[in-house]
């Protein structure tokens, strides 16, 4: 092993508010062992080789973004992977978007048509089934996404903007971020964040670990002010992909629990609609509620705005099933990972300075037939 002795050029920050620099000069040893002078890891370049057949490219016929030229060919694609030996391979939702079949393509270049046979909009998830594939496939295992760490290597694998077979990787961000899908008002909960590059092509792809098992289904890349990738990925971890699937193969769909309320992490800035109310107080204050939903004939209380035009509070939840409510995520991710239609929930709210406990009855979360969901999540034309 060699030892290097060197100097480097270290800038720190000095303030923030006037970008004032200081340069100091740490000397550090480095040692030049083979795993440092290696151009690349062998154990990434396997992965990759036990998994290309295993993940394909996903394309359908995309509408004219040009309203005015109807003759205009377009095509929509992302990725997807195989998951089991029936031929059926996973993707997002809004890859398939509303085609009753896409085109799929292996790595080798294979093609087959496929039929989609079930999509859950609101986790984005969709499985397809291959026609007439006679060839050997080879599914991906799912993992244990409850199990993943802020800081785990994982790798992303699909094709960017068509390039087919791309791997990208970098490390877990993040874990159960609740993301709100652009134009909608439903919240994807339990996301993964990541920091390997997600391109428009990458959705439907899958995350695996370096046991080259899949922990999540990558789905959207959040772009900068200027359109470049801002350093976050976004992924739809293992364990929900495999408690939804199932139903999707049996059925074509699966049904959401719902409370029927849309509401918000209460800030210190919101406290200011409730009446004394200390700046501190931690829970989701509801918005406004769906009229006969469940929460509705539950009794609860939304935001109101009164004669004047000011808001005025309604009720707060701060616990279900007796377990702490502080943010949105902990009451979505809840229900979510916990509860099905039909089950009972108590939910603790406070109301004029007290509080209540109210029993409720979780509905079907209604398809949002006024929404065009499948374009939530931009696609790659």
């Amino acid at each position: 092993m060699m030892l290097i002795q060197k100097k480097i050029l270290v800038t720190l920050i000095i303030s923030s508010t006037f970008f004032a620099t200081a340069n100091l000069e740490i000397d550090y040893v480095w040692s030049a062992s083979p795993e440092n002078l290696a151009p690349k890891s062998p154990l990434l370049s396997n992965i990759f080789k036990q998994i290309q057949y295993s993940v394909v490219q996903i394309t359908r016929p995309s509408p004219s973004l040009n309203p005015d030229d109807v003759k205009e060919n377009l095509t929509s694609l992302g990725s997807g992977f195989i998951y089991d030996k029936e031929g059926r391979i996973i993707t997002n939702s809004h890859v398939v978007g509303d085609s009753k079949s896409v085109d799929v393509m292996f790595i080798n270049g294979s093609r087959y048509g496929a039929k989609v046979i079930g999509k859950d909009i609101f986790n984005d998830i969709a499985i397809v089934q291959l026609d007439n594939f006679t060839g050997p496939i080879q599914p991906l295992l799912l993992g244990n996404s409850s199990e993943l760490e802020i800081g785990d290597q994982v790798i992303a694998v699909g094709n960017p903007y068509g390039l087919a077979g791309s791997m990208t990787a970098g490390i877990v961000s993040q874990l159960k971020r609740l993301i709100t899908a652009e134009g909608s008002h439903f919240a994807i909960p339990d996301m993964i964040q990541i920091d390997a590059l997600i391109n428009p092509g990458n959705s439907g792809g899958p995350l695996i670990t370096r046991d080259s098992k899949v922990v999540g289904m990558n789905t959207a890349g959040v772009l900068s002010e200027n359109g470049g990738f801002s350093g976050i990925g976004l992924a739809i971890p293992s364990n929900v992909i495999g408690r939804i699937v199932p139903s999707l193969i049996k059925t074509g769909n699966y049904s959401h629990p719902w409370m029927g309320i849309s509401g918000e992490t209460l800030t210190p800035d919101t406290t200011s609609i409730f009446q004394n109310l200390s700046r501190n107080f931690q829970g989701v204050y509801i918005q406004s509620i769906v009229k006969d939903g469940p929460a509705d004939h539950a009794g609860l209380n939304g935001t109101i705005t009164d004669q004047y035009g000011q808001k005025r509070g309604g009720d707060i939840i701060t616990k279900i099933d007796g377990k702490r409510i502080i943010f949105l995520d902990d009451l979505v991710s809840y229900i979510e990972d916990n509860k099905k239609p039909g089950d009972n929930i108590t939910v603790t709210a406070f109301r004029d300075k007290g509080y209540v406990d109210l029993k409720l009855t979780l509905g079907i979360k209604p398809l949002p037939s006024s929404l065009n969901l499948t374009k939530a999540i931009p696609e790659y034309p």
